[in-house]
């Protein structure tokens, strides 16, 4: 038995590196296993998020987006910009430069914080034993008096298309596609299949997305989707709602793929296709059927409030447990439960986290959405402010989509915040500090905002809950 920990923390991802080393700074001993080497047998910090999802797949966005506004709508603005076109090889490379800084900047946090980074597979025993296989087989255990699982996800295969190297891809491969493919099949239209689908249809592929359920987006605000699927449709995504897949066939470089909709069996010959479905918690082989933790019959493990699992002394945190696979939540609550192990009260309020899908324009929300809250019964006041009228998103070339605001009617307290908007990943912050510490829609009223800003289309929302707003006309009162 090797030295033993006050912490060890199971996967080095958003909310596992995040942990240890908040565990670390606390003066707790930890220790971090993570089993992702790269080709040289180095270990790789970060997870999916640094690694092949969040970071990449917005480095990517951001290229193209710079690329499809130099090519329509710098004209517009005066500017003269001819032959504009992208490489994707540098652009792919770009994206490798930026996960390889920050996963070496993990490398030196946990360095400089004295956390021991342990290489292998972690598994869970009994008795608060983690045992670590390396890359060699070789077997070490260590124990702890606490441990935090932050296994992470993986992407949720489907049988109809089964992955095949360079023409049938997950998100993993999606993000390393070096040549823009002329014919581009997504199945699903959820985050990962919205945002892939606008960083190739800007380079011109024809994108066709495949989504089996009937309706758009629905965990979204209905006038987010509507305004989502208007946009997206506009911007050349062909979105099949209601196709579902039920089979693949490669023929040398093209993919048919067979689906069946409302008209019956269809077919779609594409150049490279994503699966795009969701993912499922990396759960398998991470507990023995002795340590004590419980697992439901999707893999998720079963947690309360606080991340605690039915084992004492055992957290498990992020994707691995119930609540969206956001990595801003995993890394919460992995400050979270290292604070509780440290005897500090902490405590994640799960109806502030915010939620961002980074097409162009970005949607981004946070609280319940207008449906939710009829559907409860609660009598809610709406507001609505559309960037079309503000000054700024004027002068930004950016005047697509709005802000809209829902307030308890009674308490006037802010229950939701949808925005569809060129920088609502930014501005979807000050609605979660307003909605983290209670604040009315008054509240924001009378919050003095800088003129001319994007931010005031958040000030105009509020003031249209009450009918207020002074840049739109508003409804007229019952």
């Amino acid at each position: 038995m090797s030295e033993k920990f006050d912490v060890i923390v199971i996967g080095a991802g958003p909310g596992g590196y995040v942990a240890a080393i908040r565990a670390a700074q606390l003066g707790l001993k930890t220790a971090c296993v993570e089993k992702w080497v790269d080709g040289k047998g180095a270990p790789v910090l970060g997870g999916t998020c640094l690694n092949v999802g969040c970071i990449p797949s917005k480095a990517l966005l951001e290229t193209t987006h710079k690329m499809h506004e130099a090519q329509h709508g710098f004209a517009a603005q005066g500017i003269v910009a001819e032959n504009v076109h992208i490489d994707p090889k540098q652009m792919v490379a770009r994206k490798d430069q930026i996960v390889k800084n920050l996963t070496g900047g993990i490398a030196g946090l946990f360095k400089a914080n004295g956390v021991t980074l342990l290489q292998g597979k972690g598994r869970l025993l009994a008795n608060k034993q983690v045992e670590v296989t390396d890359k060699d087989g070789n077997v070490s255990l260590h124990a702890a008096e606490n441990v935090v699982l932050a296994a992470g996800s993986v992407p949720v295969e489907i049988p109809p298309a089964p992955l095949t190297e360079g023409l049938i891809l997950d998100n993993a491969g999606a993000l390393d596609i070096d040549e823009v493919p002329a014919r581009l099949g997504i199945i699903g239209a959820g985050v990962i299949g919205l945002e892939m689908g606008s960083i190739w249809a800007r380079c011109g592929s024809q994108v066709t997305v495949l989504e089996a359920m009937d309706t758009f987006l629905s965990v979204t605000d209905q006038d987010v989707s509507k305004e989502a699927y208007k946009l997206m449709t506009k911007q050349g995504l062909d979105i099949k709602l209601g196709a579902r897949c039920t089979g693949t066939e490669v023929n040398g470089n093209e993919v048919t793929v067979k689906y069946t909709d409302a008209n019956g069996e269809q077919s779609l010959v594409v150049d490279k296709l994503i699966v795009a479905v969701g993912r499922r918690p990396l759960t398998q082989n991470l507990v023995s059927d002795d340590s004590g933790v419980k697992l439901d019959e999707r893999g998720f493990i079963f947690v309360d409030e606080q991340c605690r699992t039915d084992a004492p002394g055992i957290y498990a945190i992020g994707d691995i447990v119930r609540g969206p696979m956001l990595a801003h939540k995993a890394s919460e609550e992995g400050i979270m439960v290292v604070d509780i192990i440290a005897g500090h009260k902490a405590q994640l309020n799960y109806d502030c986290v915010p939620n961002i899908i980074y097409t162009f324009p970005e949607l981004a929300w946070v609280g319940k959405t207008e449906q939710e809250l009829k559907n409860e019964g609660v009598a809610i006041k709406v507001g609505k402010f559309p960037f079309a009228a503000s000054g700024r998103a004027m002068a930004a070339n950016a005047t697509e989509g709005f802000v809209k605001m829902i307030a308890d009617e009674k308490t006037d307290r802010i229950l939701g915040v949808h925005i569809v908007g060129g920088i609502a990943s930014e501005l979807i912050a000050q609605a979660v500090i307003a909605m983290e510490f209670c604040a009315t829609a008054e509240d924001l009223q009378m919050t003095v905002f800088a003129h001319p800003t994007v931010s005031e289309a958040v000030h105009e929302a509020a003031l249209a809950v009450d009918n207020h707003a002074i840049h739109i006309a508003n409804r007229k009162k019952r």
